[in-house]
């Protein structure tokens, strides 16, 4: 048997980039926050130089912006980028709910319910970080079910750190039982809707959640 291959290990400017990433997906950095090439080169004993590479390239793919005379700041989040990435998000995932329901069975619907139930723990526990990591598993859950991997590949994609920043700024302002059941209404639209109207549902359903995203964001730089 042939052994896989292992990976091969990141290069330095690539620690520093995943590190960025990562911290944008946990919430230590957000929105607007600027972030000091010296401080991060002390903070992973790396060089100036490979910071940055880093920041020139996290720049390039849209997470970083230089601001003239200011300096780097984690990018803002505009209306119109929400608009845009929720509009492409509703009708992906709305694609992925019709194919699920056009293959339904038991075990399908047992994967979605158990997925329910842990975010129904986290929001028991009032734990934040437990019922957004359940939140995004509920979804890939989702996503995995439709057997469709280009469809997945691509939402997985499109969920880029930006996605978890607006959550955690949105879920700051939400109780999360609410969000729970918003969640639990969610499942139910995608189990008993009728398969000719389920697109429709769960694009109405991210329309709504992208206007309530909206009208909470403040103003930008």
């Amino acid at each position: 048997m042939r052994k896989k291959k292992e990976p091969r290990p990141l290069t330095a400017t690539e620690r520093v980039e995943e590190h960025i990433r990562q911290a944008i997906y946990q919430g230590a950095l957000k929105s607007r926050e600027r972030i000091i090439e010296e401080d991060v080169a002390k903070q992973l004993k790396c060089s100036h130089g490979t910071v940055r590479e880093a920041f020139l390239r996290l720049e390039r793919d849209g997470l970083l912006v230089s601001v003239a005379r200011r300096g780097t700041f984690i990018r803002d989040i505009s209306a119109a980028s929400i608009e845009v990435i929720f509009s492409m998000r509703s009708k992906l995932e709305a694609l992925c709910v019709r194919y699920l329901r056009q293959q339904m069975n038991a075990e399908a619907e047992r994967s979605l319910r158990s997925a329910l139930k842990k975010m129904q723990a986290a929001a028991a526990k009032n734990d934040n970080e437990a019922f957004l990591d359940a939140d995004m598993h509920f979804h890939q859950t989702i996503w995995k079910l439709s057997n469709r991997a280009t469809l997945e590949n691509t939402l997985s994609n499109i969920m880029n750190p930006f996605i978890f920043m607006l959550a955690r700024a949105y879920s700051s302002q939400m109780p999360i039982e609410t969000r729970y059941q918003k969640h639990v209404k969610y499942l139910e639209t995608i189990l008993t809707q009728p398969i000719s109207d389920v697109e429709d549902s769960v694009e109405l359903y991210f329309r709504e959640l992208a206007t309530a995203l909206l009208s909470k964001l403040p103003p930008r730089f």
